[in-house]
């Protein structure tokens, strides 16, 4: 590079001098000058373009990092913590959140604004003017362009209404049923893989995974998917999630994760076109819905004949193709975070039998010592220490810890700092819930601290396990009903048992959280009334 500018200063100087007293001819300047090129090489040319573009990747950087936390140089230039970031660990985010309610990073081109306290983070999540959500680059190219979730203001609004219906207490009450099979289904399996291992404890991670697809999976396509289609999906869709993970290569190149990703993603949604269309074909016969599509099915087949002009612009008839991508999406939303979700509750259950043999209690009670009794909405809602438990467990180890957005226009999201258009801007969720002001002994597991009334109770704006704003989870009710009817089931009908780890509590990363060695349980068969464990 100095040799570059040598040669240029030894132009100036040269054409300089020849224009003493005279007028400088443009040609001489151009002669110098090729003359000048002539001897550099194309290395030197590549090297000064480097050093140039590493100067401008920190000094960029330190502009749009203003006077927020965050390395004061990206000390890795222009990848930033990129390695790092392909093994994320909890204590590192946690580090990240400690250091002030606004910091920084910056991947490649990417600049990424991390807000963790409760009030900024509600505020990013319920600003659609200034910010959208925002996966990862490939999501558009695994999920589909034309997908809904892509949708921005009154488009996705509306879209966003037309899906409501399929989530009222009516609806998930038809679900009900066939959820309660793949529980039974699941319960026999738990326990016969246990017993092949002479009931010692093995890593269930895997299993946590399946059961909640095929939860998943029967309450949005009911009998219209097989199981054989069930347990394809179920296990290849960590494919998908391995594609999604926040730091990822943009591009599909084959025999990649997002290669593998798209693969499973396009066979999942072609599986559900047919479930689509085979739910079209039922609700034009009348059949009663029992499923998600039969629901989605029944709105667009009863619009039709509606003199409501709002019912008929929600429920147009929507092609098999945007139905599957739609309930892709619903399976992208929940597999992950039901997946933490569960693994989670049987652990902490586990190592917390007293809390057991309270939604034992509980479970006999509302079912008049008939355990027989099926899994309903009226007997859910008897639930209630079930229900706190549930929610204590997504308190205390809530699986989504960051929700990404990406800021469309400058946001000033604090009174000292404006988010630049086109940056990351990433609200955390885990702050708010472990804030000690609001849930005494916040690293404590404590169901009870969610009586009515309470101080948990009461502080609405720290609960945001489900998100806030116009893109708040559609399917809060549904996880809350699932959850309460597995936990009560399993706690009725077997016994498990955790076998502790070093490893046990500390937070692994994977899209969401998961106990970190994968979580060893063993079943056993157990008398709901009498409690006997079968041998």
């Amino acid at each position: 590079m100095s040799e570059i500018l040598q040669s240029t200063e030894n132009i100036i100087a040269n054409t300089t001098g020849s224009a003493i007293g005279s007028t400088v001819q443009p040609g001489n300047v151009a002669s110098n000058l090729f003359q000048v090129l002539e001897t550099i090489s194309y290395w030197k040319i590549f090297v000064t373009i480097l050093c140039l573009g590493l100067v401008y990747d920190q000094i960029s950087y330190k502009i749009k990092k203003g006077s927020i936390a965050g390395p004061n140089y990206k000390i890795w230039p222009v990848i930033g913590p990129f390695l790092e970031s392909l093994d994320p660990k909890f204590e590192e985010y946690k580090a990240k959140w400690d250091s002030g309610p606004l910091s920084c990073v910056s991947i490649f081109h990417k600049f990424v604004i991390i807000a963790s306290t409760r009030d900024l983070a509600r505020k990013i999540l319920q600003s659609p003017k200034y910010v959208k959500p925002c996966v990862v680059d490939v999501a558009i190219k695994i999920l589909r362009p034309s997908n809904w979730v892509f949708l921005d203001g009154k488009e996705h609004t509306d879209y966003r209404k037309s899906l409501n219906g399929l989530f009222t207490q009516q609806a998930l009450s038809q679900y009900l049923p066939s959820q309660e099979k793949v529980m039974d289904k699941y319960i026999e399996k738990f326990v016969e893989y246990s017993a092949k291992n002479d009931y010692k404890p093995q890593i269930f991670f895997h299993e946590m995974r399946e059961i909640m697809c095929a939860l998943s999976l029967k309450a949005f396509c009911g009998d219209y998917i097989t199981e054989d289609q069930i347990r394809k999906v179920a296990d290849d869709y960590y494919l998908v999630t391995a594609a999604l993970e926040l730091v990822n290569f943009p591009i599909i190149i084959p025999y990649t994760k997002t290669w593998y990703g798209k693969r499973v993603a396009d066979m999942t949604m072609k599986i559900f076109e047919g479930c689509a269309q085979m739910a079209k074909d039922n609700a034009a016969k009348g059949i009663q819905p029992v499923c998600v599509l039969d629901a989605w099915c029944k709105l667009i087949h009863d619009s039709k004949t509606s003199n409501d002009e709002d019912s008929k612009f929600m429920h147009r008839e929507f092609s098999n193709r945007e139905m599957s991508e739609a309930i892709f999406t619903f399976l992208f939303a929940s597999q992950d975070a039901s997946s933490s979700l569960c693994c989670w509750l049987f652990q902490i259950m586990a190592d917390r039998p007293d809390v057991l043999n309270k939604i034992r209690e509980e479970q006999l009670a509302i079912r008049n010592n008939d355990p027989k009794v099926p899994l309903s909405l009226e007997l859910i809602d008897q639930m209630k220490y079930t229900t706190m438990v549930v929610k204590e467990t997504l308190r205390y180890r809530p699986p989504v810890l960051m929700v990404p957005y990406v800021v469309k226009q400058n946001f000033p999201v604090a009174p000292n700092y404006t988010a630049p258009k086109g940056s990351m801007l990433i609200p955390t969720l885990y702050p708010a819930l472990h804030d000690p002001e609001v849930y005494e002994n916040p690293d404590e597991f404590i169901p009870d601290r969610w009586v009515e009334g309470s101080p948990a109770s009461e502080a609405k704006k720290n609960w945001l396990v489900f998100g806030s704003g116009s893109h708040v989870c559609l399917g809060q009710k549904y996880v809350m009903m699932t959850f309460a009817g597995l936990i009560g089931k399993f706690a009725l009908e077997t016994n498990w048992e955790h076998k502790v780890t070093p490893l046990s509590e500390t937070i692994k990363v994977f899209a969401t959280i998961f106990p970190k060695d994968d979580l060893f349980l063993t079943f056993k068969r157990r008398d709901p009334l009498t409690g006997e464990i079968e041998a």
